[in-house]
């Protein structure tokens, strides 16, 4: 069967265009963009932003008229339509100046053809909170990296303590939708040589890769969060799209060899605190944090006591400061 769906440049742009219009409070022209459907919805990222029914774009104007003004930018949007159907995918980032506050976006919208005029009939606004409010939140790459690591056949490189630690970056799959396998192949390489450098430079151990994510191993915590460090400082330092955003977990526990499997929490613990951590953030344990006692070139902040998926009671961990003071 023949796939009855073709990317849609036109609807990509549509799709930008009316994202442009809608940050920058141009509200009568974005309302215009709308079907006349009665089944035509909007939902915001908010609680209270939810918008349809007979008199929507009246409704839209209204709600939308004392908007602060927004700016938008990186905007990247993918589309695909089939006969009168259509519906794009689109991030961006959002800066709101007067509050002083930049936000992650990820928009989906449903284009419909009326009258030979493509118009919007849904639109569904996702604002990604960091995992740390969202809780529970849990990304499949670690998940699998976990896993793997409890293969009878699986080597971590070391036993006795050990400070274990997962990276991942966020929102690969719509990077990768939206500039090709090939190109998003080259930037993964790229991108995993320069992790297997910082790894290695700290002495530590890259066991293995698996997609856009990687799990190693080191014999220190500090070198672990040196190396966490230098890799966050590289991902951020690009100056090529596209840019990478990483989220970083490290947890030290002591890793046990029986008969060729590692046993012990640290593996998963580890994985479930990466997955708390926000883009561009690295987390640490409470563990790893205190393994380093009083050592100075470490800052942490934001303590905050969570569950983790599989783990018993709550658990304490940190934000890592990585960046430079006047960053």
């Amino acid at each position: 069967m023949s796939d009855p769906f073709s990317p849609s440049p036109e609807l990509a742009a549509i799709a930008k265009r009316w994202l442009d219009m809608h940050a920058r409070r141009q509200t009568k022209s974005a309302a215009n963009l709308f079907s006349n459907s009665a089944a035509v919805t909007f939902i915001g990222s908010d609680a209270d932003e939810l918008i349809t029914g007979p008199n929507f774009r009246e409704t839209f104007e209204s709600f939308y008229n004392d908007h602060v003004n927004l700016i938008p930018r990186d905007i990247i949007a993918t589309a695909y339509e089939a006969g009168d159907f259509g519906w794009a995918y689109t991030t961006l980032t959002v800066e709101a100046p007067d509050a002083g506050k930049v936000a992650r976006f990820r928009i989906s919208m449903v284009f419909t053809l009326e009258e030979g005029v493509w118009r919007i009939v849904h639109v569904h606004n996702s604002n990604p909170t960091p995992n740390m409010d969202s809780m529970g939140y849990e990304a499949r790459n670690l998940e699998e990296l976990a896993a793997a690591a409890q293969s009878p056949s699986f080597d971590l490189g070391r036993t006795g303590i050990a400070t274990v630690m997962f990276t991942d970056i966020v929102d690969s799959t719509a990077l990768a939708a939206a500039i090709g396998d090939t190109a998003w192949s080259g930037t993964v390489t790229t991108h995993l040589n320069d992790i297997t450098s910082c790894v290695q430079g700290s002495d530590g151990t890259l066991v293995k890769t698996l997609g856009d994510g990687t799990l190693s191993t080191f014999s220190s915590a500090q070198a672990a969060m040196i190396a966490a460090k230098s890799i966050m400082e590289r991902a951020c330092s690009t100056l090529q799209e596209p840019y990478l955003r990483v989220r970083i977990g490290l947890h030290t526990g002591d890793v046990v060899e029986a008969k060729g499997d590692y046993l012990g929490s640290v593996v998963n613990k580890a994985a479930r605190v990466a997955a708390m951590a926000a883009p561009d953030e690295i987390r640490v344990s409470d563990a790893t944090r205190a393994m380093i006692g009083g050592s100075t070139g470490f800052e942490f902040t934001d303590p905050v006591s969570v569950p983790l998926k599989g783990l018993e009671g709550e658990h304490v961990i940190y934000r890592l400061s990585w960046r430079p003071p006047d960053a």
